[in-house]
C-alpha cells in the first residue's frame, strides 16, 4: 500500500483580521484532502497581538490565544506549532490573514526589520532543509521572504508589500488571482489569494493549484 502524503498547515488564529483567514485555510484543507493526502493542523502557542470585531473592524479589549483561536477552525484538531517535525511531513502550508503577519511575525508593525516567531522560523527553515514544498498563500509569502530571503513569489499587487518583498531578496512574480508562482529550486509555491480583490470560489482554485504542484514535488 501506498505512504499517505501528509501535509501541516499552520493557522494564525480564527478570522482575517486578527487571525488566519478562514476561507484560504478551510479551502487548503479541502485541497489537500482532494489530492489524496492527508493534513495535520498546528499554530503557535502565543497570545494574539489584538482581538478584531470582525462585524465593526474594531479592536476589542482582552486577549485570546492564537492556538485556542485556531483550533475554531480545526475543529479541535490542532497542535502547538513546537511539535511540528518537518521529518515526519510532506510538506507544510501557511494560509493568509493578518495573523500571519500580527502574530506569525511582526511584519504589520515593523515591516522588513519585522521578527519572526521562533517556531515559525524553525518549521520553515527545517522544511527547507530537508528539501521538501512550502505553501504559502496570500500575505504568507512575506512570510517565507524573511526566513530563507532568495526565492520566487507571488504577494498580489501591492506596490508597498511587493517593494518589502524584494528588499527582503524575493523575486516577485505578478499572477490573476488563482495563478501560481513555482520555485523549483526552493520548493516554494504560492498564490496571492486575497492580496488581490478575489471571489471565494478564485480562492478555492487558487489553493487546489497551489497544493497540485506541491504534491508534484514529492
Amino acid at each position: 500500500m501506498a505512504h499517505k502524503n501528509v501535509f501541516a498547515v499552520v493557522l494564525s488564529g480564527c478570522g482575517v483580521y486578527d487571525g488566519a483567514e478562514i476561507q484560504e485555510s478551510i479551502l487548503v484543507m479541502y485541497a489537500i484532502a482532494k489530492m489524496g493526502a492527508d493534513y495535520e493542523v498546528f499554530a503557535p502557542d502565543v497570545l494574539m497581538h489584538d482581538v478584531v470585531n470582525h462585524l465593526t473592524k474594531v479592536k476589542e479589549n482582552g486577549s485570546r490565544n492564537v492556538l485556542t483561536e485556531s483550533a475554531r477552525i480545526a475543529r479541535g484538531k490542532v497542535r502547538p506549532l513546537t511539535e511540528y517535525k518537518a521529518s515526519a511531513y510532506s510538506g507544510i502550508v501557511f494560509p493568509g490573514g493578518f495573523g500571519v503577519v500580527k502574530n506569525l511575525c511582526t511584519y504589520a508593525f515593523d515591516g522588513v526589520d519585522c521578527k519572526v516567531l521562533p517556531e515559525v522560523e524553525k518549521a520553515i527553515k527545517e522544511t527547507a532543509k530537508l528539501g521538501k514544498p512550502i505553501g504559502a498563500l496570500c500575505i504568507s509569502p512575506v512570510l517565507i521572504a524573511k526566513v530563507l530571503g532568495n526565492v520566487t513569489i507571488t504577494i498580489g499587487d501591492n506596490e508597498a508589500t511587493v517593494a518589502d518583498l524584494e528588499k527582503l531578496g524575493g523575486k516577485h512574480m505578478l499572477t490573476t488571482q488563482t495563478q501560481v508562482v513555482v520555485d523549483p529550486v526552493n520548493k516554494i509555491v504560492t498564490s496571492p489569494c486575497y492580496m488581490l480583490e478575489s471571489t471565494i470560489d478564485q480562492i478555492g482554485d487558487g489553493a487546489m493549484n497551489v497544493v497540485r504542484e506541491m504534491v508534484k514535488m514529492l
